[in-house]
């Protein structure tokens, strides 16, 4: 066992008793960071190369500072994003989102499909589509200047020329796209003005413009993604848009047959909650 390791078991416990969901995880990708190895290297840092920042690090993550924000990077399927303060973290069950609308672009008889993605945040879902899908193009919508920011340093890094970021709001963006879309795609803001999120991380340092849908409900963003995506789609295309797992069939219902969405679809996340809905655009 070397000092690191012995650090990283105290570390732990220290953040276990603060409530951080995954201690252990944490404790180790702090030191990962701090001393500039993988987690797998953690045993190979010698004692003497030990670096005191572990502890302000893990300070930090006590106090429930977000782990992306003490590193600067967050991990979504196979990138990894930088991510800081302004910008919402992306998280795991987005990615069960962009790999349903992975697979769907997979399954089309497209050469080269377009895709929009509209409040991009970090651009996590747009550059994962156009890693994943070959001749994909991406056009990513961010109207917040924090997340534009955080999106233009991404794309600049992971967007292989094909992913495309315009500063516009998601209810009147790109109308030079207007029925050529092939998928548009959506994790907007959706909880109730008023509501208080459970986990300080999400409370205390996501962006509340990030976080906090209009209306009553918190779902005027869900119902303009429904509008731009309508206004967007080619006949047949796609529409994927996520959910708190208790809104599920109020934004089942934002997608109606009078509107010409046809095999609308509630979808489960990896907890088997609900947590975004799909619709095709009628070709009648």
């Amino acid at each position: 066992m070397t000092f690191l390791l012995d650090e990283i078991a105290l570390a732990t416990a220290r953040l276990a008793e603060a409530g951080v969901p995954s201690p252990r995880t944490d404790a180790e990708e702090i030191a990962a960071f701090v001393h500039g190895v993988r987690r797998s290297e953690l045993h190979t840092v010698r004692d003497s190369d030990f670096d005191a920042l572990f502890w302000e690090g893990v300070a930090r993550r006590e106090a429930r500072e977000p782990l992306q924000h003490i590193t600067g990077h967050a991990y979504f399927r196979y990138l990894e994003l930088a991510v800081g303060p302004g910008v919402f973290v992306p998280r795991p069950e987005t990615e069960v989102m962009a790999g349903w609308a992975i697979e769907t672009l997979r399954a089309m008889d497209v050469t080269a499909p377009l895709v929009v993605d509209l409040g991009t945040g970090s651009g996590a879902i747009a550059l994962s589509i156009a890693q994943e899908v070959a001749l994909s193009e991406v056009h990513a919508v961010e109207v917040d200047p924090g997340a534009y920011t955080w999106a233009k340093r991404n794309i600049s890094e992971h967007g292989q020329g094909r992913t495309h970021l315009h500063p516009e709001d998601l209810a009147e963006a790109l109308p030079e796209l207007n029925g050529k879309a092939d998928l548009v795609i959506s994790n907007p803001p959706y909880i109730p003005p008023g509501a208080i999120p459970r986990d300080p991380e999400v409370r205390d340092y996501d962006p509340t413009r990030a976080l906090f849908g209009s209306g009553d409900d918190g779902l005027g963003e869900v119902r303009a993604v429904e509008r731009t995506a309508r206004r967007l789609l080619r006949p047949g295309g796609w529409v994927a848009v996520e959910h708190a797992d208790e809104q599920g069939r109020a934004v089942y219902l934002t997608f109606p047959e009078d509107n010409g969405w046809r095999d609308v679809r509630l979808r489960q996340d990896l907890t088997r909650r609900d947590r975004f809905v799909t619709a095709r655009l009628g070709q009648d």
